[in-house]
């Protein structure tokens, strides 16, 4: 059985859930509890799915916008993003990166990391090494 799309239905839903352009981390989180909500119902009519496409474009929009590194990022500015992510301090990577005034240097700017630092914190982080080179 085909089941068809029933605009009255619809409009209810955009009633109920009233989707808009995500612009702060709490429309953000309200708009992912809708998505998970909707994620796990069974048999999801089409309106449902239509609901769940349009806030996973406004989240993916919203995270683009504001989780990306942008013009501005640098690898200094990304490993501190993923310290504090994380709640790692500078002891936390010190074994990782050598000792604690490479990371020092390192997260002060005073030294720019080498490619073995770059991939050792790439495993780490289970990110592109490339972030931080």
């Amino acid at each position: 059985m085909t089941l068809t799309f029933n605009p009255n239905r619809y409009g209810e839903l955009l009633s109920q859930y009233q989707p808009k352009l995500i612009r702060t981390e709490a429309e953000n989180e309200t708009a992912l509890a809708i998505v998970e909500a909707l994620v796990h119902r069974p048999d999801r009519s089409p309106e449902e799915n239509e609901l769940f496409a349009l806030l996973i474009t406004l989240i993916e929009k919203f995270e683009q916008e504001h989780y990306l590194p942008g013009a501005d990022s640098t690898p200094r500015s990304r490993l501190l993003f993923l310290m504090e992510q994380r709640q790692l301090e500078q002891a936390d990577l010190s074994g990782l990166l050598g000792s604690e005034e490479a990371i020092a240097a390192i997260l002060t700017g005073d030294r720019e990391m080498s490619t073995f630092q770059a991939k050792a914190l790439g495993a780490f982080f289970h990110v592109d090494p490339g972030l931080f080179i």
